[in-house]
């Protein structure tokens, strides 16, 4: 099964580097790249608790197992660019 991906808009791309100055507002420390892969990481690890633990966040549990979302602490995901997400 092949699944076609879809485009990025232009005008979000437009907005996304209406700031852009320097390759660091781009690719430095907090630029434009690391905080689209942070969020991306993040709404992926949200959507697979949720699929993992049967249930939303801040939905009631209906689950024989228990498993629920007891709180939020910070981690550090290390990956193959320079610095940790």
């Amino acid at each position: 099964m092949t699944v076609e991906k879809k485009a990025l808009p232009s005008d979000m791309i437009d907005a996304l580097l209406a700031d852009y100055k320097t390759p660091e507002d781009l690719i430095g420390q907090d630029g434009l790249l690391k905080q689209l892969t942070k969020a991306l990481v993040e709404r992926v690890l949200q959507a697979e608790m949720t699929e993992h633990l049967g249930h939303g966040k801040n939905q009631l549990v209906a689950n024989a197992t228990g498993n629920t979302r007891n709180g939020r602490s910070q981690k550090t995901l290390k990956c193959s660019d320079r610095d940790p997400i």
